[in-house]
């Protein structure tokens, strides 16, 4: 459902007095859905570059505060699109005052940080949600009624350079989506971790591989890279009962599956096609801007309509695997007498 369709939903003297904190490449979507969605009850935003906030408030007709302090002050919940590195920070002040705080992925830079948030959140009894997106994915939401215990994922997810997320490894920036995406249709927690990855054009890791054993034996192969020459985001999904295959970037998938009517000991005696035993289920969900759901679910969120999309301790599960991943990296680049450049810049560790 787009932005204008839900307008009216979030605009009563119940629903929530809210704004943006960041308004750079993403923060910007965030300050555009939202004000569609709220109307007046969306406040305004801060960002710390004034040409960018003059900018902004120009383009989309709305407030800009000169301060993070001024724009606490005025809301019930706030939405947080600022870097990794400030997640903590400005979500701790935001909860201090007892707002309800959207915070985007990764949660924070520090197992210690995301602990302590937790903490606050529920002590002051507001709502935080992680900004986990693919879980809208439109492919992800057709997929989801055929899951049925997945043994074996692989995910690839590949990206041309962007200066934004490069200020940390790319497991932070762009492997954290499949991390979520894998612990959320496995249902349960990983076990082990193997991980592989090298620095290309920043000083962090650019280009990683992970594989994940999960408590229930299932494993998922997991690709990511932000110096590739072309965009790819493909999942897909090996079950007893079939096999799902899911191009995030397209929002398309296809689920495979033996024909009820087939026989399996047929293929014993000759060769058969393809489609003479596998049926193609082509799958499909309604349309809609996956931050737009994502905001939608905040919102009903705070009113009490629909739980959690993602909550703050699935956002650190998917932190912890990350930072795993990382440090898994790091040993085995220490192992091959390589050294990767992880420590010395500063990478997070849990």
């Amino acid at each position: 459902m787009q932005a204008g369709q839900q307008r009216a939903q979030f605009v009563g003297p119940d629903a929530p007095r809210i704004g943006v904190v960041g308004a750079g490449g993403l923060g910007m979507h965030h300050v555009r859905i939202l004000r569609d969605l709220c109307g007046p009850r969306f406040v305004g935003f801060v960002d710390e570059n004034p040409g960018r906030a003059t900018e902004v408030a120009s383009q989309y007709g709305v407030t800009s505060y000169g301060s993070l302090e001024r724009l606490l002050a005025d809301v019930d919940a706030v939405s947080i699109v600022v870097p990794t590195r400030s997640h903590h920070a400005v979500a701790a002040r935001a909860l201090a005052m007892g707002k309800h705080v959207f915070v985007e992925k990764p949660f924070t830079v520090t197992l210690e940080e995301a602990d302590e948030l937790l903490a606050m959140a529920a002590s002051a009894g507001v709502v935080l949600q992680v900004g986990h997106v693919e879980r809208f994915n439109r492919a992800v939401r057709a997929a989801m009624p055929y899951v049925d215990g997945p043994r074996f994922i692989e995910s690839d997810r590949l990206a041309p350079f962007s200066p934004r997320g490069a200020d940390v490894a790319v497991v932070l920036d762009l492997m954290i989506h499949d991390l979520d995406l894998v612990h959320t249709l496995v249902g349960t927690r990983v076990a082990d971790v193997q991980a592989m990855g090298i620095p290309v054009l920043t000083p962090q890791v650019d280009i990683a591989n992970a594989r994940l054993t999960f408590a229930n034996g299932a494993v998922a192969n997991i690709t990511a890279s932000r110096v590739s020459r072309e965009r790819l985001r493909k999942l897909r999904l090996f079950q007893r009962s079939g096999y799902l295959s899911l191009d995030l970037a397209a929002g398309t998938g296809e689920f495979f599956r033996l024909r009820g009517d087939f026989d399996p000991m047929q293929l014993a005696r000759a060769p058969r096609a393809l489609e003479d035993f596998v049926e193609r289920v082509q799958l499909d969900a309604p349309e809609g801007e996956p931050l737009v759901m994502e905001l939608s679910q905040f919102l009903g969120a705070v009113m009490g309509r629909n739980p959690i999309a993602v909550t703050g301790q699935e956002g650190r599960e998917a932190l912890e695997a990350a930072l795993r991943i990382v440090a898994a990296i790091d040993a085995a680049q220490n192992v091959m007498g390589h050294p990767t450049l992880l420590s010395a810049h500063g990478a997070p560790r849990a």
